[in-house]
């Protein structure tokens, strides 16, 4: 069962363009939303939350269609992001007032246990809050509903590395069940690699894979070897190259072919899902 179903999700705007893109989100499963700045993830996250409208297309949420059941859609959900949504003359504990009677699920236990947890004060205001702090509360706010799906937008972003491991630690924690599920959508792709179970790649608008996270980074791999190894041929089984005076470094979507034509004149090496972002965005060559 999907807890997200994308269907030729379209959305035009002058200079860009989310273009045609059907993806399923895996109940019970971190599935991490990757690509590089302006590649169309935060515009799919706002369609799926409901912020934006699609041009065309079709968004289905826990089973339900958007928009026309968003209301019942948005009890089931918890939002997290770098973008701070509250009123920043309350207070934590005045903004909870206004947000908890939108919930019928809300558990006011269980939010004072996260305020706690994250070290926060119902007293301060949310102008006074850092970035991670202001995070931490969207957090709070997102868990303490019994939300079946949690959407975050760049929720590491301005975190401490303490406070990060813990977070990385309570999503994991919180899919246990396999009821629960998370889509994830960050520039920090060592989290990913940490926790998630899927990868969707999103770049220039358009969808270029959703697979599990290891056969991603099974299927592609890193090259490494000296100069005369390119040719007008060998250029082309290539994603991306980067070239310096001693050599280059390409990223490949098939390791057994590379591996095949290279044999023991390259190193091969697996790749992170940096260097798919990194090569896969700058394509042909990158001259160090």
């Amino acid at each position: 069962m999907n807890a997200i179903e994308l269907r030729n999700l379209t959305k035009g705007y002058p200079l860009f363009k989310v273009d045609n893109v059907s993806l399923d989100v895996k109940q019970g499963y971190i599935t991490g939303l990757i690509g590089p700045n302006g590649a169309g993830k935060s515009t799919l996250i706002k369609m799926i939350i409901g912020l934006i409208h699609p041009d065309s297309g079709t968004i289905r949420t826990l089973g339900h269609e958007m928009p026309t059941q968003e209301v019942n859609i948005k009890q089931r959900i918890g939002v997290v992001s770098d973008e701070c949504f509250y009123y920043e003359h309350l207070t934590i504990r005045e903004m909870k007032k206004m947000i908890a009677p939108f919930y019928k699920k809300w558990d006011e236990q269980k939010f004072n246990g996260y305020l706690e947890q994250f070290e926060l004060s119902p007293k301060k205001k949310i102008a006074d809050l850092s970035k991670g702090m202001k995070i931490k509360f969207s957090l709070a706010i997102a868990l303490s509903h019994d939300a079946d799906l949690l959407i975050m937008d760049e929720p590491t972003s301005g975190l401490d590395p303490v406070f990060r491991r813990e977070l990385l630690d309570l999503l994991s924690d919180l899919i246990q069940d396999e009821t629960r599920s998370i889509i994830f959508s960050t520039h920090i792709t060592t989290d990913l690699e940490r926790i998630a179970d899927y990868i969707a790649f999103v770049n220039q608008g358009k969808l270029v894979f959703n697979e599990t996270k290891d056969d991603v980074l099974e299927r592609y791999t890193i090259v490494k070897g000296d100069m005369e190894l390119l040719d007008g041929d060998t250029r082309n089984q290539f994603i991306g190259i980067r070239e310096t005076d001693v050599g280059f470094e390409a990223l490949a979507d098939n390791r057994e072919e590379a591996a095949r034509l290279f044999g023991s004149f390259a190193l091969l090496q697996r790749p992170t899902l940096e260097d798919l972002i990194y090569f896969t965005a700058k394509g042909g060559r990158k001259h160090a």
